[in-house]
């Protein structure tokens, strides 16, 4: 047995020999894999030549490009019977999931799809250098193993998932390395500057990013990944220096719907990793760490797919660099790195093919189950309809689509659900426009996942959020059935187009109930449109305006050339249906050239990036403001504040962050004159938490109450063993909360009294006595979902969460919880835009 395991480790490893047809990647690049990092261009460069020189049996597509332009692409690698045959394998593999639109019958006679996705963060850049070691491996002719797998099996291969964050980091690293590299960790090589090349172009991390797809990358891989749906899918990754390599099993939480078969099978799969380990004494783990809950993730949205979908995560990351001194005292080679990736690669395709049978036949049981039984006690999702929530639903509806989940509108009575709002079953019924997304259907376990009000969980430990469920992450009102809803008509896109615009019309009110009016109203102050709002509701023409609805009045706007006809184009390409009012004198409420109708003006926003703040946060407020609201933003280094003129800015934007300068006394100073005269803060997360320790702020934290009694004294007398759970009470990893609103203020102008944040960390803070307002707040309440630790539970009650202080003739808005999570939390972005546009106007 160990003479078969070492034959077949030369195989994957041995160099072929030079009069091979095709290059190795070494003699193309002109280095051995691993002596250096290899620029993103260089490889496309080389999947384009491999490709070039094995037409038969390897294929290249483009199927997109990155914000920077890079090229991203995927080969297919297998015999020239399959390659040739290729879209056919496609669509059977469509068949198998119920999910083609003809009406040929799937057959069972078909290769499993292996999907190997690499560099999905730029700076775990071991496993592109390993994409080309695989791809060379598969098409080098003296390989009689790789050429036996590819019988019966297809090879995805995306060698970067990342190449704008891949390129980020090698750049830097390769300006910054020495002729030969210096293993210590202290030396500048192993310290990548902010923001690092973890993150894509906005700073967003991609792998959390699958099922919500707000990213261009996302967008352009999901939708060829739903074309194919792959029988098994792999996600490459690295961690700390020290870590040895991890693979499946992943660690508990599952998901409770991940089935059987592939649970076993990340254990098959696993033991043939460990097979080739052992043989090269390399160290792993399994079962650790990496948990398979959350559903934006490479090993878990692939899952809820239908595939076997798992994470490797190979020790090194952005202080991996070349070589990097473990703790051990061993060195730990960017070499070492790859040929560990190179090795799981091809474990991989050798499990699969081995087993292409009943991956076959598992994966089609799979989708069958989902469209006879469904998955799930529900039967029904229904998200209600009406004339406020139409652009929610519609963004809804394109969520639902980009994942291939099938939806439509019913008209039932006597239907009985769980309430989303109330938390409780009551009775209601469904009508036509409202949104019906069925659980008998291919998607049904996705479905299930993505709008469950509650996620079980067998394990509390776990590496992300908890709650996610679409109808609180939308706002929008909803319920779950177990009754069936039978589909009455197809979901119409309730675009409200403004067809005609009457020059002699005094005006035009925009409705103020999603960001869609807002994305408006940013465009319109950019052409130089004046514009005004109202703080009251009013009444106009037999039509009722909400708080802070917008009004464009024609005297404001003389200078304006072709004013309405600008006005419908810039309203119609944001589906916002503008109310035509013909007098400036309202029917009820305040006329509009009332004092409580206030000019909006046009706000230069600055945006605290750089060291100290955080880069997902900094890059979701930067892509909010540049691919949202089209609207111009200046980003600035935090610390650079004390060399910047702030009277260029009406806004600060401050994410999560630790902020040096307000830690020194004349900077914080400076701050504290620049509001007073005028300025507005938009605090997020940590920066309202630091900012409370001013004393010229009013918003601080609650203490907690740490005292302990004789009763429970020993409590304190801890294991060592239990050191990762013991902390457990005392956090929540990410829960949703029902925030009680005052919607009477311009910050939750557009919302009911009521909005669901998402928790992920213990700060709730005192009401403000004075010199402020108090937005949104926690009663005595439980989370609606998500876990929160017994000991916290207490503590995340009758506190504030969102709240603004009036500072001079400025205002500070404290934003406690992150609105603009990963750019997925929908219904917090009109928040957001109230903070930056509207408080203080």
């Amino acid at each position: 047995m160990k003479k078969l395991l070492l034959s077949l480790l030369v195989i994957f490893l041995s160099v072929p020999f030079l009069f091979a047809q095709t290059q190795t990647p070494e003699q193309f690049l002109g280095y051995k894999i691993g002596t250096r990092f290899t620029p993103h261009w260089k490889i496309v460069d080389y999947f384009k030549y491999v490709a070039a020189n094995n037409t038969s049996t390897v294929k290249l597509q483009q199927y997109g490009q990155t914000n920077e332009g890079r090229p991203l692409l995927v080969v297919y690698v297998s015999n020239a019977s399959n390659i040739s045959n290729l879209e056919n394998i496609r669509l059977n593999n469509l068949r198998l999931a119920n999910m083609s639109t003809d009406k040929a019958a799937a057959t069972t006679n078909t290769p499993p799809i292996v999907w190997l996705s690499y560099n999905v963060h730029g700076n775990e850049a071991s496993s592109s250098e390993a994409s080309m070691l695989t791809l060379y491996s598969l098409v080098d002719p003296t390989n009689a193993q790789t050429k036996q797998w590819l019988q019966n099996t297809v090879v995805v291969i995306d060698p970067c998932l990342n190449p704008d964050g891949r390129d980020r980091y090698v750049n830097w690293y390769n300006s910054v390395v020495g002729k030969n590299f210096n293993p210590s960790l202290n030396a500048r090589e192993h310290n990548e500057p902010w923001p690092g090349g973890r993150t894509n172009h906005y700073n967003f991390d991609l792998n959390r990013d699958w099922a919500w797809q707000t990213q261009i990358e996302s967008q352009q891989r999901v939708k060829l990944f739903q074309e194919w749906l792959p029988q098994v899918h792999v996600d490459f990754h690295e961690q700390g220096v020290n870590e040895p390599y991890y693979f499946a099993p992943a660690a508990q939480p599952y998901h409770e719907v991940i089935t059987k078969w592939q649970r076993d099978f990340q254990n098959t799969i696993g033991r043939n990793h460990a097979k080739y380990f052992d043989a090269n004494g390399w160290l792993y783990f399994t079962k650790e760490v990496f948990d398979l809950l959350y559903p934006s993730y490479g090993d878990t949205y692939p899952i809820y797919n239908g595939s076997i979908g798992m994470t490797y995560e190979q020790g090194g990351g952005p202080r991996g660099g070349l070589g990097a001194l473990k703790q051990d005292g061993d060195t730990l080679t960017l070499y070492d790195r790859a040929i560990h990736h190179y090795t799981t690669s091809l474990s991989t395709i050798e499990i699969a093919s081995n087993n292409a049978s009943k991956l076959i036949t598992e994966f089609q049981k799979f989708y069958n189950d989902a469209v006879t039984t469904g998955v799930g006690e529900y039967k029904a999702y229904v998200v209600k309809s009406n004339q406020n929530d139409s652009a929610k639903l519609i963004a809804l509806a394109k969520l639902l689509m980009n994942n291939g989940i099938r939806f439509y509108t019913a008209t039932a009575n006597n239907l009985r659900g769980y309430n989303y709002d109330s938390g409780k079953e009551e009775n209601f019924s469904a009508a036509n426009g409202d949104l019906v997304v069925p659980s008998l259907q291919p998607k049904s376990t996705l479905v299930k996942v993505l709008f469950e009000p509650k996620a079980t969980l067998v394990d509390s430990v776990t590496y992300d959020i908890t709650a996610w469920s679409l109808p609180y992450m939308y706002g929008v009102k909803a319920y779950t059935t177990k009754q069936t809803v039978p589909k009455s008509g197809e979901f119409m896109w309730h675009y409200s187009m403004n067809t005609q615009i009457n020059n002699s019309t005094y005006g035009y009110v925009i409705p103020w109930n999603n960001i869609q009016s807002a994305k408006l109203a940013a465009q319109l102050m950019q052409k130089g449109i004046r514009l005004r709002y109202s703080e009251e509701l009013f009444e106009s023409g037999g039509k009722t305006f909400d708080r802070g609805s917008m009004i464009i009045l024609k005297t404001a706007n003389n200078n304006v050339p072709d004013l309405w006809n600008t006005v419908r184009q810039m309203a119609n390409e944001n589906h916002v249906y503008l109310s035509p009012v013909s007098t400036g004198m309202v029917d009820k409420g305040y006329d509009f050239g009332s004092a409580r109708v206030h000019p909006v003006k046009n706000r230069k926003v600055a945006l605290l990036t750089g060291e100290g703040v955080d880069p997902n946060a900094a890059g979701e407020a930067w892509f909010f403001f540049e691919q949202e609201l089209n609207y111009p933003v200046t980003l600035i280094n935090a610390n650079d504040f004390g060399r910047t003129d702030w009277r260029d800015y009406d806004v600060i934007v401050m994410p999560n962050g630790n902020y040096r300068f307000l830690n020194d006394k004349a900077s914080a100073e400076q701050l504290h004159n620049w509001v007073s005269q005028g300025g507005n803060i938009v605090a997020l997360e940590n920066a309202t938490s630091q900012l409370s320790k001013l004393d010229w702020v009013n918003m601080k934290l609650k203490k907690s109450d740490d005292s302990t009694d004789s009763k429970n004294i020993y409590d304190q007398l801890r294991k060592y063993e239990n050191r990762e759970r013991d902390a457990i009470p005392n956090v929540t990893p990410g829960s949703i909360f029902r925030v009680e609103l005052d919607n009477t203020h311009p910050l939750a102008f557009g919302y009911p009294n009521y909005y669901y944040t998402l928790k992920q960390d213990d700060n709730i803070y005192d009401f403000v006595k004075e010199g402020g307002w108090n937005i949104g707040v926690i009663k005595k309440t439980k989370p609606v979902a998500g876990f929160v630790g017994s000991k916290l539970q207490g503590r995340l009650q009758d506190g504030l969460l969102f709240g603004v202080q009036e500072q001079g003739r400025g205002n500070i808005v404290f934003l406690t919880d992150n609105v603009l999570f990963r750019n997925f939390w929908q219904n917090g972005k009109l928040l957001f835009y109230n903070a930056v546009f509207l408080v203080g106007q």
